[in-house]
């Protein structure tokens, strides 16, 4: 969710040989990977789950970014084509070490703002460029502990994920319907004056905060808050 590269790399069916945050190995995660319901969904949020599991244990500063950073807000549980995962862009190398000594396929793709992994079938994005800005620590820590399918990490505040949809907006990419379910679930957790400044006076994002106000979904600016 945030930016994403074109979503044209083939699924894999498992991982042979992740290691799972419980420790197990090998026969444990084909088990478990094809014990995985149909329900895709919920196989993203495993992935979600052992990908970030494998972060915290090893001390990489992440959050949880995109659809379901969305979920663990209390937003509805429609995830979409993949997981995201905000990530430092100093750390890359070595989360993609910490990656592939558990098991996990890590890949370089053309864009240079991500890395991409396989995890139990699903495609995980560690983005370090969000919105065409570097992930940052201020950025990280001001993400928010929550529990994601029972498994705690750190989520991308409301604030910062709505900024960065907003803020990839542009005349070839301008999806107002994929980000207005996620402004109304989140909408009283949201900093919309802060996401304004952030935004500045860009004309996709300002069309997309008209839009919101006509269908009341935030509070119109005054006359004299405009600028």
């Amino acid at each position: 969710m945030t930016q994403h590269a074109d979503d044209d790399v083939d699924r894999h069916g498992g991982v042979a040989g992740l290691r799972l945050a419980t420790g197990a190995t090998g026969g444990a995660v084909d088990a478990l990977a094809s014990s995985l319901p149909v329900d895709r969904n919920q196989a993203i949020l495993e992935a979600a789950k052992q990908v970030g599991a494998i972060l915290k244990r090893e001390g990489h500063p992440f959050a949880l970014a995109g659809s379901v950073a969305v979920y663990a807000h209390g937003g509805a549980q429609n995830l979409q084509h993949d997981v995201d995962f905000a990530i430092l862009p100093e750390d890359a190398q070595s989360v993609a070490e910490t990656l592939r000594e558990a098991g996990l396929e890590v890949r370089t793709p053309p864009e240079d703002w991500l890395l991409k992994a396989d995890c139990m079938g699903q495609q995980v994005d560690l983005i370090f460029e969000l919105a065409h800005q570097p992930v940052t620590r201020e950025l990280l820590a001001r993400a928010d502990e929550l529990s994601v399918d029972s498994v705690f990490m750190p989520v991308l505040s409301p604030t910062d994920l709505l900024h960065s949809l907003l803020s990839a907006f542009s005349e070839h990419h301008c999806d107002f319907g994929a980000v207005l379910p996620i402004a109304r679930a989140l909408r009283e957790k949201v900093d919309w004056d802060a996401v304004r400044r952030g935004c500045g006076d860009a004309p996709m994002p300002d069309a997309f905060f008209y839009f919101l106000e006509r269908l009341q979904v935030i509070e119109p600016r005054t006359r004299e808050e405009r600028p």
